[in-house]
């Protein structure tokens, strides 16, 4: 029989393990400190100083807000324009090789079309400010402002309005008038230097803009930036060639009717144009104007019925066909957007409010719908 050793039964005690110390990293600045106390007096110093930074950033932002105005039409011009940068690389060139041909294309465009534009547009519309008083002379053959003549006495009253040195009183004189085109000229030179520089860096600034995502959340969000910023551009080259149709088609017009000023109404027409909704109207409104005056009750009438007409064109069948294929926004959401766009940034904010509307509406189908139907 074997005899066993009783220590070797008896259960050993578990060895006793160090207690885990913990490691403070102390920093060359020395050991952070306790967090102060929320006592009223801190919680009303810390409240304090919020409403005056608040404050300060408020005015700090009305000061420079023309310049953040710049920024955002430059920005949105480079949006625009990434598509032909991107087309153009697909075509072989480099990226820094394809953002200078599209810039010195758009500088080509625009210089040629001040070259092209500025001295008819002056001669033009020192003749519309000479004759002004002559058109509204020619508006008394109308019977019936006749009569609304005799009881109000208008036509005297807007003659003496409509003289040549009032019109020029209203653009404050030669020193406003040369202030004015100063600050055009450079805000435009700003925006063009601003837009380059924007395509130039536009694949890093779109990346540096994806990396405040989460990194769990950064993939949608680079789809859901791509087809916002898709969306922009394709809406951009539509808006330009629709525009551009209702200048040539209006200027076709007043060339045929025989309305002078054809040009200059022309260029107004499809400057006009580009605003959503409410700008053909505008430009419409002022070249009807200019032939019930310059021309005859006939002309004007001619003019009211093509612009009418040449609307119905444009709103069923051009412009649908063209930005449905861009953005995909309802007309009581468009018209909603322009208007706030108007109140907000004037011209400015028409010209972006649809693809403002378009990327919120995306935002709001893809975002916000699903996190709703699943809680």
């Amino acid at each position: 029989m074997i005899s066993q050793d009783p220590a070797a039964e008896e259960p050993q005690e578990p060895e006793e393990t160090p207690a885990e110390t913990v490691v403070v990293e102390v920093s060359r600045f020395g050991t952070p400190g306790k967090p102060f106390s929320k006592s009223p007096f801190l919680t009303g110093l810390l409240a304090g100083g919020g409403l005056i930074l608040a404050w300060v950033t408020y005015q700090a932002l009305l000061s420079v807000w023309s310049v953040l105005l710049l920024v955002g039409v430059a920005a949105f011009l480079a949006i625009g324009l990434n598509p032909a940068v991107v087309k153009l690389r697909s075509w072989g060139l480099n990226r820094g090789l394809a953002v200078v041909t599209v810039g010195v294309a758009m500088m080509l465009v625009v210089c040629g079309g001040i070259a092209a534009l500025v001295p008819p547009l002056i001669q033009q519309g020192n003749e519309v400010i000479t004759a002004f008083p002559d058109f509204i002379e020619d508006l008394t053959k109308n019977e019936w402002l006749r009569d609304l003549d005799k009881k109000y006495d208008i036509v005297k009253k807007a003659q003496e309005a409509a003289t040549a040195a009032n019109v020029s009183k209203m653009f404050g004189g030669v020193l406003g008038g040369v202030s004015t085109v100063a600050g055009g000229v450079f805000n435009t030179l700003m925006t063009f230097v601003l837009t380059f520089y924007f395509l130039a860096a536009f694949d890093r600034l779109k990346a540096g803009a994806y990396r405040l995502a989460p990194a769990s959340r950064r993939d949608r969000a680079q789809r859901l930036g791509d087809e916002i910023l898709s969306k922009v551009g394709e809406y951009m080259i539509g808006a330009l060639g629709i525009a551009l149709c209702a200048g040539l088609c209006s200027f076709v017009f007043m060339l045929i009717v025989g309305i002078p000023y054809a040009y200059a109404l022309a260029l107004l027409v499809a400057i006009f144009d580009l605003i959503p909704q409410i700008g053909a109207t505008i430009g419409a409104v002022l070249v009807s104007i200019v032939g019930f005056a310059a021309g005859s009750v006939q002309v004007g009438i001619a003019c009211v019925i093509f612009f009418v007409l040449y609307q119905q064109l444009e709103n069923w069948v051009i412009y649908p066909k063209v930005m449905n294929r861009a953005v995909a926004v309802t007309d009581l959401a468009a018209i909603i957007g322009v208007l706030i766009g108007v109140a907000l940034l004037g011209i400015v904010g028409a010209l972006i409010a649809v693809p403002a509307v378009a990327a919120i509406q995306l935002i709001v189908r893809e975002v916000i719908h699903p996190r709703q139907d699943h809680t």
